[in-house]
């Protein structure tokens, strides 16, 4: 639960379109919502940013001290995050900085708000610098308005596709870096950085939980009324445990903040995008026609008179 004083500063926050008084009157201050790392539970945790082209930075200072605070730790585990800035409320991917990148982030942020170079100076610990990134791949684009379960479902598949593609282009890109590689200086990094294990662990999560759902609720719900399609969805399911098991594979090398055994990497997420293509065709093939005339979103509860 948040300390007494950071709810009543995300109280303030809210109630007032961002601007907050007392200690954090004039500063840049943000609200980020995290899933916990082993609770599952939503943390939301007030934090000063500094906007750098296009994107926010935050450091994980914990006032100088030893440890990482608990919104680090969750973000690892849980890349996407929910940022609270002024009026507005937009989805992120949290993608820490490695190496030279941090360097250059950090001196952007000692530019802006000295401050966090008296935390450096209080701890041996290197205070992690993330940035929030747009939890959208660019020139994505949804399907359009969704009025069905049918439109709802395309628009989590083609979300699931485009992250697939982004994850294995910047993945590919890496390689070509390497290849490409030649003269005085060193080569790209060997491991594959942050910016694809947060993307490729976001993927995950969304995709486990899409799997989950559809096995708990949406397959029971269509077999009430279409039990000849039995045997279809233990096809659909078994698919979902062959996708499973390359998933937690991937997730196996996405323990640290490089990811570990890169060929292998690679190799696993050709297998997940070759299996999970084939699945999502399947799917579509077999559940749209039975989707149309299923408003989305659902009709709530009668009203009481």
């Amino acid at each position: 639960m948040p300390t007494s004083f950071n709810q009543s500063v995300i109280d303030e926050f809210r109630a007032n379109a961002g601007r907050v008084g007392g200690p954090f009157e004039g500063s840049d201050l943000l609200l980020l919502t995290t899933t916990g790392a082993r609770s599952g539970a939503r943390r939301t945790t007030p934090l000063g940013y500094v906007r750098h082209r296009g994107a926010l930075l935050i450091v994980a200072s914990h006032l100088g001290s030893p440890h990482h605070p608990d919104w680090y730790h969750n973000l690892l585990a849980h890349p996407q995050v929910d940022v609270e800035l002024g009026a507005d409320t937009f989805a992120a991917l949290a993608v820490p900085a490695e190496g030279a990148r941090r360097e250059e982030l950090l001196a952007r942020i000692l530019d802006a708000a000295p401050g966090y170079g008296d935390y450096q100076a209080r701890t041996s610990r290197l205070l992690p610098v993330v940035v929030l990134e747009p939890a959208e791949p660019d020139g994505w684009q949804g399907p359009g308005e969704v009025r069905t379960l049918a439109g709802k479902l395309l628009e989590v598949h083609t979300w699931l596709r485009a992250q697939l593609r982004h994850v294995s282009a910047e993945t590919e890109a890496h390689f070509a870096a390497r290849a490409a590689h030649s003269g005085p200086g060193e080569p790209p990094a060997p491991g594959l950085g942050p910016q694809i294990r947060q993307r490729c662990l976001a993927f995950c999560r969304t995709l486990e939980f899409h799997h989950t759902s559809e096995d708990a609720h949406l397959f029971p719900g269509i077999a009430a009324h279409h039990p000849h399609l039995a045997g279809t969805f233990e096809r659909l399911r078994e698919e979902h445990r062959t996708v499973a098991r390359i998933q937690d594979e991937l997730v196996a090398l996405l323990g640290g903040l490089a990811i570990a055994e890169p060929e292998r990497f690679r190799t696993e997420l050709g297998r997940m995008s070759t299996e999970l293509t084939a699945h999502l065709d399947h799917e579509e093939e077999t559940l749209l026609p039975l989707l149309e005339e299923v408003p989305w979103p659902p009709a709530g509860p009668p009203r009481q008179r």
